[in-house]
């Protein structure tokens, strides 16, 4: 099986290939940005129909938090639908048997009933401050859908919730919250700062998805057979809610993540910044009642995140 893995230098394809490197059979075929620039048609087509993959895999995609979000959006919308309608079209003409979309929970309306199940798509207004990214991945469904129900094709998407673990992105001001957290505490721990600063009022809810889950997920998705899948589908509504399950409010994760790093100092609160949406849980009963489950604790996870953290910062460490 030639598999090409899209973005396996980003945070869940790295996690995505250590997986695929356990089955000896699988011959996984990468390639870094600097010689593949998957916006580009022209490259992508070329590429493709020379290695003529059997499964394609998209993970490559230009992320980041709402800093990023809101600089940035001309990039988000273009660079992301640029990616993605390459890999979907050229997948098509080339033969491709399997294709996995991966996208996010953005793609759902910021009012939208909690938890958050797949026939909430398109059924109210987005997020404002990730709207661009969230158009994009909303197109990628549809265009998966559109290979399937036109030509026959067997595209499947998953949308995860927010995700953490090693390799994430711990830019002080494009990071999403736990790598963000993680760094806040841990420099302000080896600074001896007496507090810390953090946005909004804590008390929004999220839910997180360690990215190894988030890989193993993946690999069950592509596993099922097509008919497995698509009965739990409908050819307009095909994507499926990938998440652990359970939320937690950003105060109760900041004291959490404070903890695992030994900072002591005092927590604050700044309500003068944004909150964000109140409350994003998505409904995973899809996803579990075709077997899936994650395994890996919320806690547990955010050990094993620090330490990826403190063995890949060490520049950092006093």
């Amino acid at each position: 099986m030639k598999i090409f893995l899209a973005g396996h230098n980003g945070m869940v394809g790295r996690a995505i290939h250590k997986l695929l490197l356990k089955d000896k059979n699988n011959h996984i075929i990468t390639e870094s940005k600097s010689k593949l620039d998957l916006t580009n048609q022209k490259q992508v087509r070329e590429f493709i129909s020379i290695r003529k993959p059997d499964v394609v895999i998209i993970a490559a995609a230009k992320v980041g938090g709402i800093h990023a979000n809101n600089s940035l959006p001309a990039e988000f919308i273009y660079e992301n639908t640029m990616i993605q309608n390459n890999l979907i079209h050229q997948s098509f003409i080339n033969g491709v048997k399997k294709l996995l979309f991966l996208g996010s929970s953005c793609i759902y309306p910021k009012e939208a009933n909690q938890p958050m199940n797949e026939n909430c798509l398109l059924s109210g207004q987005l997020e404002e401050t990730n709207e661009p990214y969230a158009i994009a991945k909303i197109a990628g469904i549809k265009t998966c859908e559109s290979y399937n129900r036109q030509h026959g094709t067997d595209f499947r998407s998953i949308m995860p919730t927010n995700l953490y673990g090693p390799f994430d992105n711990f830019h002080p001001t494009n990071s999403h919250v736990v790598p963000a957290l993680i760094r806040r505490f841990h420099e302000a721990k080896i600074k001896d700062l007496e507090e810390v600063f953090i946005w909004g009022d804590g008390s929004p809810l999220r839910e997180f998805l360690h990215v190894d889950d988030m890989a193993k997920a993946s690999l069950y998705v592509l596993s099922l057979k097509k008919t497995e899948y698509f009965k739990n589908v409908h050819p307009t509504l095909s994507h499926i809610n990938v998440g652990s399950g359970e939320e937690i409010s950003i105060k109760d994760l900041a004291y959490i993540v404070s903890k695992i790093v030994k900072y002591n100092g005092v927590i604050k609160f700044d309500i003068t910044k944004p909150n964000g949406t109140k409350r994003k849980l998505l409904d995973t009963r899809k996803f579990n009642s075709m077997g899936w489950r994650p395994t890996i604790r919320l806690e547990e996870g955010l050990v094993d995140t620090y330490e990826w953290y403190l063995g890949n910062n060490s520049s950092l460490i006093k």
